[in-house]
């Protein structure tokens, strides 16, 4: 559960004892039932197993062509894939998250069209577990910008990296001490911290989940993501591999997000690299009922395409599974 402000009481709210006996006892209930629930699951049906969102990377190529603007992202989701809830991309507006009448018209856009906004995965501001001490509280600080977007906007949380340099368990101490910071950080604003699976030994399973329990903070989580479990460089040749189902697994107790990263389709609708069957029980299995992003990746067909052959493979098997 995340936690609200320092110093505010919930027993002292006065709101709550006013209340008669009756509504006292029902308004309790529904808070405790909430409280057991991640943020991100208490906009899901009781009958639908999980909701549908899209992750702002299925275009970027159509983004960094000029042919799409960050701000006009929430009504292509909406009139193109009819989807109600978006994920950003920090680099699409690195400049804009302090810009607070930029954040107030692409909060205004995702009203007008009924999208919600979820979360910001957030790049290229430093590494959370740089051996440097220094460099590491550098780090958490170029992070603080994309709390108070994320808070601006109604997110949930921000999804960060957890790249460090050393041994397993060297990297694992430093990748825990960012996050822990970062975390407290989070705590001030009501937002979550999610780590994605994103190369190296985040794409460790076993070593992403350690580190989550290192950090022990229930406002530091993970964003398991189908396909990013290559652990060594993309620019080596030879591919070293982790277990995409294994590592799902293993990250799935601590989620707050999924990301359902696609690439190729064959002529049955059904992904060529993953399974999507299986992994959709994985994270059902684990007790997650939020959102899980639509991520194209793929070459062919192109992006809108690859993203609408993703949302009815996902759609097929939210109804098989209802």
């Amino acid at each position: 559960m995340i936690q609200g402000p320092r110093g505010v009481s919930p027993a002292k709210t006065p709101a709550i004892a006013a209340l008669p006996r009756r509504r006292f006892l029902q308004t309790v209930a529904a808070s405790a039932a909430a409280v057991a629930l991640p943020r991100q699951a208490w906009a899901t049906s009781a009958v639908t197993p999980f909701k549908i969102s899209l992750a702002e990377w299925s275009l970027h190529t159509a983004i960094r062509a000029g042919d799409l603007d960050n701000l006009d992202f929430p009504r292509v989701a909406r009139e193109e894939f009819d989807i109600e809830a978006v994920e950003y991309v920090s680099v699409f507006f690195k400049d804009k998250a302090r810009d607070a009448t930029y954040l107030t018209d692409l909060d205004t856009r995702c009203r007008d069209h009924g999208v919600q906004s979820l979360l910001i995965m957030v790049d290229g501001e430093g590494d959370l577990g740089d051996p440097s001490d220094d460099a590491r509280g550098k780090a958490v600080e170029n992070h603080l910008r994309w709390l108070e977007a994320a808070k601006r906007l109604g997110c949930h949380s921000i999804r960060v990296n957890a790249k460090s340099q050393g041994s397993y368990a060297e990297q694992l101490a430093l990748a825990a001490d960012g996050l822990g910071r970062l975390g407290q950080l989070a705590q001030t604003f009501g937002l979550n911290v999610l780590v994605e699976n994103h190369g190296g030994l985040s794409s460790n399973g076993a070593w992403l989940a350690g580190v989550m329990r290192r950090v022990g903070m229930a406002n530091v989580g993970t964003l398991p993501d189908f396909g990013n479990f290559r652990l060594n460089g993309w620019d080596e040749p030879k591919e070293v591999w982790y277990d995409r189902y294994q590592g799902v697994t293993e990250l799935m107790p601590f989620a707050k997000a999924v990301s359902a990263k696609s690439h190729e389709f064959n002529d049955q609708g059904l992904e060529v690299r993953t399974d999507y069957e299986r992994m959709m029980k994985i994270v059902l299995n684990a007790g997650y009922r939020g959102y899980v992003g639509i991520e194209w990746e793929g070459e062919k067909p192109g992006e809108y395409e690859g993203v609408r052959l993703t949302k009815r493979l996902l759609e097929r098997i939210r109804d098989e599974l209802a």
